[in-house]
């Protein structure tokens, strides 16, 4: 199922003081850089139940503001999908290997307003679908997200992510019990960010 490919492939708060999920968010948000393109390395462990060992994965992502998500997978094998807020589509190369229009697949529109919200930090956007529950600092923050909706739950699961200026660390208990980890590293912004061939498929 493409959705459970996406999250495989895929998809953000002196001492930490406890508040209540109205005042984190704000505070996160205006923690939160908000650059018109953010790219980055990400590191991805996948651990399905029942099985021991860990399945790694790493590449590059970009989001655009007012564009979409792009996330490339290096290793261990090539694999592009770009998000949109009308369809999801799997590269092969240079070839569409899979496209999924939001208007035929109801749970495309929402699956990708979770993954812009969760990768731009969105934390407002996240409420609508979220009980959230964080905490902040004066330099780093950290949110557990529950879904509110049995079908959302059932797709994704449980959510935590901690942060700064950006998303650090995003960290994904589905309800089969597979758990995601996602690491983003070597943070840039602005026109030079993106590589020309990440460009090209926008």
């Amino acid at each position: 199922m493409m959705i459970k490919h996406l999250f495989f492939s895929l998809a953000m708060m002196g001492c930490a003081l406890t508040v209540s999920a109205a005042a984190p968010v704000a505070k996160i948000q205006s923690m939160l850089a908000k650059p018109a393109i953010l790219c980055g390395r990400f590191d991805q462990s996948k651990q399905l139940a029942g099985i021991k060992k860990p399945l790694a994965s790493n590449g590059r992502f970009c989001v655009v503001a007012g564009k979409g998500v792009l996330w490339r997978t290096l290793q261990p094998f090539p694999n592009t999908l770009r998000l949109t807020r009308e369809e999801i589509v799997h590269f092969q190369g240079d070839r569409v290997a899979m496209r999924l229009d939001a208007k035929q697949e109801p749970t495309v529109r929402m699956i990708n307003s979770v993954l812009f919200s969760l990768l731009s930090g969105d934390l407002a956007q996240l409420e609508n679908l979220f009980e959230v529950e964080g905490t902040a600092d004066q330099h780093s923050w950290r949110v557990a997200l529950k879904a509110r909706e049995p079908a959302l739950a059932k797709a994704i699961g449980a959510i935590s992510l901690d942060g700064a200026a950006y998303v650090k660390n995003i960290t994904i208990n589905e309800a089969s019990g597979d758990r995601s980890s996602i690491v983003f590293s070597a943070i840039q912004t602005g026109e030079t960010a993106m590589l020309a061939e990440e460009a090209a498929l926008f």
